[in-house]
């Protein structure tokens, strides 16, 4: 990381950004074209889950390719600066990291990487996933291989704190 000053060295702190954020995004590549993409996720602390259609885009991209890129933002704010218009600046924490998509086949795999979706958006724990529902979704995990994070200054003395 070139900014070693905005560099996050704690992986607690990274996980709780992962925790808490609410949209993880996928760098894919097939055949050298590009694709990002939004998702909603769960985590279990070393890894990502998150599902799609049956088939679609994505799924042509993990086929082609299983190495996948994410990004994920958290706390995000733009700081104003009225007097200068290259004075303005970012409130944030970053998260970027890289890993092999797999998919979940069995139903209890699938169910429990849908459960860790689901309580990452919600307070309830102990879904239910019928047989009927599985079967109009696939489900879909990024073993977190390698992980860093930034953070703008003003976060760093927060950070710490954590």
């Amino acid at each position: 990381m070139r900014r070693k000053d905005k560099e996050i060295l704690q992986p607690d702190l990274i996980k709780r950004i992962i925790r808490e954020a609410q949209v993880c995004r996928l760098g894919l590549c097939k055949d050298n074209v590009p694709y990002i993409v939004p998702v909603s996720f769960g985590y279990d602390g070393t890894a990502l889950y998150f599902h799609t259609a049956v088939d679609g885009r994505k799924i042509e991209f993990f086929t082609a390719n299983n190495q996948v890129c994410f990004e994920i933002e958290h706390e995000v704010a733009v700081i104003p600066n009225e007097e200068r218009a290259c004075g303005w600046s970012f409130s944030y924490y970053s998260i970027i990291g890289y890993g092999a998509v797999e998919e979940l086949v069995e139903d209890v795999d699938r169910a429990w990487g849908l459960q860790l979706v689901m309580e990452h958006y919600s307070e309830r724990g102990n879904w239910e996933f019928q047989e009927q529902h599985l079967r109009h979704v696939r489900v879909w995990r990024i073993r977190i291989k390698e992980v860093s994070g930034k953070q703008s200054k003003d976060k760093t003395s927060a950070s710490t704190a954590t």
